[in-house]
């Protein structure tokens, strides 16, 4: 075993005393090691409940013959952290949260890992790790909370957001609305960033069916939870590694759900980054092709103002009837192994559409067309992500001047103030990986547009990011960024912008000449971070194009502008 590192043989004995001071004893030796990998704390509602979840994974763990071993590592929540500073670090945590696994991982010899994640940043950070690390890994999630209830209808955190602009609705009602909007734990309702990537989980094979839909509440969640850590003890056994599970084959599948169920454009950001620990390159050509290939079966909140939420998924059948209904159209490949041991096709046998109007027929989808696009043109090179699913049909086409703002707080300041018009593009710059940094969400401006009315009439294109929340002519991972350079930083105030999702184009309409006089007059705005994480960040990460991933190859070098 791995282990056998840390606790074989006579030069060994230091280490027993050791793992006998943690109350671990020589019949626990002799088993696998298993890392638990938690997230649990009592800040992020998505992860209060994780202790339970721990619980019944190392109690699989245990029946099934291997000695779990927990640890936590961090968690943010997007929601408490948008709209100010705290933003910057959420996704510079989905590279710490994957450092800090590999290093538990490595440091003490571990057989084996099981992640326990649940929020946006901890899923893919924990399958980073793994990837990177190639050791028998499974991942199950903490599940989704449940939708609220306002008076008849279903609710969730983007309502509020939405309200809070909404000058129509009073203080009382506003007050009422977020007392009952999130009911309680679990990863927000919708089919956001959270909920995205843990449905992408079942598609990568890398989590048991059921593992993305089945709600945070529900008595199945414990039972996924110890099924997860018997599973995981017999690929130990087997020696059945995340490099064979996670392959090309299973990054196209997940792909290909992403677009059939119109999951977040942060998928396009973590799915590449998960990919490249991997060492499997997704770009956004190769994103775009699938895309394009695949129907959008569903439309769960927020996409086209959907009444449905997460649990209506899961009583539709879940991620495994979504998969059936591609299989039917050759969408996915069903020979791809999973940590079950068995392939897609097994897994997701039986499997069917309970509602079809949940799960639409493969044949009769809500588009031809999957739920997220690739734009690129003259302002976007190498690329831009736009929920299309999300988008009202008079936005699919848009042609207005540019508002221009080199941060997210003088956006919000106009929008709120009433100074952004209908047929306005509203450029949020200076906010991509390196630039923010951090690539903030833009989830207050979407939802002060949107809350205000205007999310038919006005479009919003950042180099940073958007929540899974967002809805409306949203366009992010602009690149390159501002920071890099690249034409976004070009922009001046009443420059015309055209897009053209259907053809899949995003253009400043400024000649090349006016925009290589502009290039000439460029500077990179100074740092505007303090000294710590989020300098080594700005100095290492690379575009989001490529998933915004660290960039360590030609070392480490702060200047701290």
């Amino acid at each position: 075993m791995r282990s056998d590192a840390v606790k074989k043989g006579r030069e060994r004995a230091g280490h027993r005393a050791l793992w006998h001071a943690s109350g671990i004893s020589d019949h626990d030796l002799n088993k696998p090691l298993i890392g638990i990998a938690g997230s649990e704390n009592q800040i992020v509602p998505g992860h209060i409940h994780l202790g339970e979840i721990n619980r019944a994974a190392g109690d699989g763990i245990t029946a099934a013959g291997g000695t779990p071993l927990l640890f936590n590592t961090i968690a943010v929540c997007d929601g408490i952290a948008m709209g100010h500073e705290g933003m910057k670090y959420s996704l510079v945590s989905r590279e710490i949260i994957s450092y800090t696994v590999e290093i538990m991982a490595r440091a003490h010899g571990l057989d084996g890992i099981l992640l326990i994640p649940n929020c946006d940043k901890v899923i893919p950070g924990m399958l980073m790790a793994a990837a990177r690390l190639d050791i028998p890994a499974a991942l199950v999630s903490g599940g989704p909370m449940l939708a609220g209830r306002y008076g008849e209808r279903n609710v969730n955190l983007i309502t509020v957001m939405e309200a809070s602009a909404d000058k129509s609705v009073s203080d009382e009602e506003l007050e009422e609305l977020e007392r009952v909007a999130c009911p309680g734990s679990g990863c927000c309702s919708g089919l956001f960033t959270a909920n995205s990537m843990n449905c992408l989980s079942e598609a990568l094979g890398i989590a048991l069916p059921g593992n993305g839909t089945i709600p945070s509440t529900d008595p199945e969640r414990l039972e996924i939870a110890r099924a997860t850590g018997g599973v995981l003890v017999e690929l130990i056994r087997k020696d059945i590694k995340p490099s064979v599970i996670m392959n090309e084959k299973a990054f196209s599948n997940a792909l290909a759900v992403d677009m059939a169920i119109g999951g977040s454009t942060n998928s396009l950001l973590h799915l590449p980054a998960i990919a490249h620990e991997a060492g499997i390159t997704l770009d956004f050509d190769e994103i775009d092709r699938i895309c394009s290939g695949t129907p959008n079966l569903c439309r769960i909140a927020p996409s086209g103002g959907s009444r449905y939420h997460m649990e209506d998924l899961h009583r539709a059948g879940g991620i495994p009837a979504v998969m059936s209904e591609l299989a039917a159209v050759k969408a996915i490949d069903l020979e791809a192994l999973t940590v079950t041991g068995k392939s897609l096709g097994e897994n997701i046998s039986g499997a069917k559409s309970l509602d079809k109007d949940v799960i639409r027929p493969a044949a009769d989808p809500y588009s031809p067309r999957g739920g997220l696009a690739i734009l690129k043109g003259n302002l976007a090179p190498e690329g831009s992500v736009i929920k299309e699913v999300a988008v009202g049909e008079k936005m699919r086409k848009h042609r207005g001047p540019a508002r221009v703002f080199d941060s997210e707080e003088t956006a919000i300041h106009e929008i709120r103030n009433g100074l952004i018009k209908p047929g306005d593009v509203v450029v949020i710059r200076y906010e991509g990986p390196k630039g923010g940094p951090g690539m903030r969400e833009m989830l207050l401006p979407t939802a002060s547009i949107a809350g205000m009315g205007m999310d038919d009439e006005v479009l919003l294109l950042t180099d940073g990011r958007f929540s899974g929340g967002t809805r409306g002519g949203a366009i992010g991972h602009i690149s390159p960024e501002a920071a890099a350079g690249g034409p976004i930083a070009l922009v001046e105030e009443g420059d015309i912008i055209e897009v053209d999702i259907d053809e899949r184009r995003l253009d400043l309409l400024v000649s090349e000449e006016v925009l290589e006089l502009r290039r000439g007059n460029w500077k990179r705005p100074p740092g505007r971070f303090p000294r710590g994480v989020l300098e080594v960040y700005s100095e290492l990460v690379g575009s989001a194009a490529g998933g915004a991933v660290m960039e360590t190859g030609s070392g480490l070098t702060v200047t701290g502008e």
